[in-house]
């Protein structure tokens, strides 16, 4: 059974994920850079320059969340059309803050939208993103299946997630402080324990490493390569349609 963020009973993971998010939305990006003391942006720069040496000038950010991405790829591949899609409202709410800040407007679209019902046409991407966002998925094949069939014909897929490393003392400590400290600390910040419980829960259940290459194959993707970040705490994987 998929992991949710609240009740087991209460509604889909869908809906439960999306009404997490517009609750954590305020304090998202603090907790994002204290609780992974900022290594996330070094993995987010590592995905934006796999991408830019693709030359992709239609990009789309699935899960784009408060927009960190999508924003990292407007400013490092020129002349690309970015659009950022998230299920929550709050999210995007914050994004296009950001995107506005930074004076992105014209290079950044916001659409909020369901990773499993992409509201684009086929073969419409040359590149598509995904950081942090696939484990939320409430149907992983269906979100797969639907960037796939969004790629264009030799389109790239980059996904960057959470995964579990295997070598000691790492996982040891990477497994105490992902069960123990991140839930205590996440949940006193954001005044959502369930939600800071959910994330090392939902990483847990992740199908990560080759389990995940072979959820790609499902969907009609091809597995490139998969590069470990961090002795093994996040992983970024490319396939190809």
């Amino acid at each position: 059974m998929s992991v949710k963020p609240y009740s087991p009973e209460g509604g889909s993971k869908k809906d439960q994920v999306r009404q997490m998010f517009d609750h954590i939305a305020p304090k998202y990006d603090f907790l994002n850079r204290t609780l992974s003391f900022g290594i996330d942006k070094i993995w987010r720069k590592r995905v934006v320059k796999l991408l830019r040496r693709k030359g992709a000038m239609q990009i789309m950010d699935v899960a784009t969340g408060t927009g960190d991405l999508a924003i990292a790829i407007a400013r490092s591949v020129r002349n690309a059309e970015i659009w950022g899609v998230d299920l929550s409202s709050g999210m995007l709410e914050l994004a296009a803050k950001k995107v506005e800040k930074k004076g992105l407007q014209d290079r950044v679209k916001l659409r909020q939208g369901d990773s499993e019902a992409l509201p684009f046409d086929d073969n419409s991407f040359d590149a598509i993103t995904v950081a942090f966002g696939v484990r939320n998925f409430g149907d992983l094949n269906r979100g797969l299946s639907e960037m796939q069939r969004v790629l264009r014909p030799a389109g790239t897929l980059y996904v960057l997630e959470f995964s579990r490393p295997s070598s000691f003392p790492i996982r040891q400590l990477y497994g105490f402080y992902f069960t123990r400290i991140l839930p205590w600390w996440g949940g006193l910040v954001s005044k959502d324990k369930a939600a800071y419980t959910y994330l090392p829960a939902s990483v847990l259940q992740f199908p990560d490493g080759k389990d995940f290459e072979a959820e790609l194959e499902k969907a009609g993707l091809k597995p490139i390569r998969s590069w470990k970040q961090t002795f093994g705490i996040a992983t970024i994987y490319i396939s190809e349609k």
